[in-house]
């Protein structure tokens, strides 16, 4: 059965999809939007939205535990995960009622159900066909595991199971040392579970620099986090009390808990593109900078796309596609000008390029960088916090590469977005003010030091 035709047809409604429909449709063109499951994806259910709600929840269980430090008599009595959960669970909640009012406000077709690609430029929803002038694939990703590694849903979890966890586990191995393993290792280590993670590349968050790694390494043993790097895994077995985890050299490492976090992979199986000549690579549809596949009229966004597998990379992906579509001609997405975050405790957060990507595009006697400590900043001392603001500069060129550690240091990166971003300069940059006493400072302070003027820091 045929159904009508779209300017626009998006298959797959999270982050890259909805926001493709939604700037689609706000330029005038019809869209069909296509989900087997709920309105928002990966991002809003089981991914950013949940884990920051729980990562929240821990930050007030250490301001609760810690509260003597700051002159404020508290008892800590534990964590009630019926109530975290019902916190987390609201917040999803409110976002996907209000993402629902929106999709419907822009009179976007909303057709629920599992969409194969059928044709070029077609899908097919439980039997009835949707066809579009452009196609958009945007089905998202899905929790990785090892080969051999079976993730039971009862000792050894995904991050979906972690999240509806019903208690606090007395202990956990992590496996995987990147953003999703650390930010789940930080939140039980918060709600006072043991905690150690699992490595096998020599260190943790090894996708961004060094010394953010070694900083996050140091807070991480301040706070009884154990971890292995340089540990691959080799198996696991499952007992009554928990897991036995074998790794390579045939230590044994035991604990209530698995976390697999070891990435996600893109959710394309199934999704017909092969069959209808899309080019792939390892399950990724591969694209050029416009977004688009090697079939003329279908463009692809987001998870299943090679690169950062971030819910904002696919807002913008989704918002390009859209615009090039109405013919706007939108400026190619910059990738390494995308702002990364991780939100443990201590965050760390960058954008563009390390020190050693730069020494290597560059030449190591074309970059200078600069090291800002925390220490010196009024506002992180108040709240506590640890840190640096890192620069990572041309020799009388532009910053290419901003780098930052300390608890809120998220909330810092669009700034820094918009230094690299617009190609900023130290001496550009270092005569402009930053309200006092703030984390913001610390930007501003690195930049007096790289134009050569330090004021709370050593020349």
């Amino acid at each position: 059965m045929a159904a009508a035709e779209f300017d626009v047809l998006v298959l797959g409604a999270g982050s890259g999809g909805y926001s493709c429909a939604l700037r689609a449709a706000q330029l005038g063109l019809s869209v069909g939007l296509v989900e087997k499951d709920l309105l928002g994806g990966t991002c809003l259910h089981v991914g950013c939205i949940p884990t920051k709600a729980l990562l929240h929840s821990a930050e007030v269980a250490d301001s609760a535990r810690d509260g003597a430090r700051f002159g404020v008599r508290t008892t800590f009595e534990g964590i009630d995960m019926t109530a975290v959960n019902a916190y987390k669970d609201g917040v999803v909640r409110r976002l996907h009622k209000g993402l629902t009012g929106l999709v419907a406000s822009r009179d976007i077709t909303v057709i629920q159900g599992e969409g194969r690609m059928t044709g070029p430029r077609e899908v097919t929803v439980d039997g009835t066909t949707y066809s579009g002038r452009h196609l958009v694939l945007a089905s998202g990703s899905y929790s990785r595991s090892l080969p051999g590694l079976d993730v039971d849903g009862d000792r050894v979890i995904s991050s979906e199971h972690a999240l509806a966890l019903d208690r606090v586990p007395t202990s956990v191995i992590v496996l995987g040392g990147g953003v999703i393993g650390c930010e789940f290792a930080s939140v039980w280590r918060s709600f006072g579970a043991e905690v150690t993670i699992l490595e096998a590349l020599p260190r943790l968050l090894a996708a961004e620099d060094a010394s953010s790694s070694a900083a996050l390494e140091r807070a991480f043993r301040k706070r009884g986090i154990g971890f292995r790097t340089g540990t691959p895994f080799q198996s696991v077995k499952t007992t009554d009390q928990g897991v036995s985890v074998t790794v390579e050299g045939g230590e044994v490492l035991e604990a209530e808990l698995l976390l697999v976090a070891v990435g996600r992979g893109p959710a394309t199986e199934g999704l017909g593109c092969a069959e209808q000549g899309v080019a792939m690579e390892r399950g990724f549809v591969t694209t050029d900078d416009r977004c688009r596949t090697s079939l003329e009229g279908v463009f692809a966004v987001g998870d299943i796309v090679p690169g950062l597998q971030l819910a904002h990379r696919g807002f913008a992906q989704g918002i390009f596609v859209a615009e090039e579509i109405a013919g706007l001609d939108p400026a190619p997405i910059d990738e390494t000008g995308i702002p990364r975050v991780t939100y443990s405790h201590p965050e760390v957060a960058s954008c563009g390029l390390d020190e050693d990507a730069a020494n290597e595009r560059f030449g190591a006697d074309q970059i200078t960088t600069v090291t800002y400590d925390l220490g010196g900043n009024g506002k992180s001392q108040i709240l506590g916090t640890q840190g640096f603001v890192k620069l990572v500069a041309r020799k009388d060129g532009p910053v290419v590469g901003i780098h930052l550690v300390g608890d809120r240091v998220g909330e810092l990166i669009g700034e820094a977005q918009l230094i690299y971003n617009w190609e900023g300069h130290a001496a550009d940059l270092a005569p402009l003010l930053h309200a006092h006493p703030t984390q913001n400072e610390a930007i501003g302070e690195a930049h007096l030091a790289l134009a050569g003027k330090p004021l709370h820091a050593h020349s």
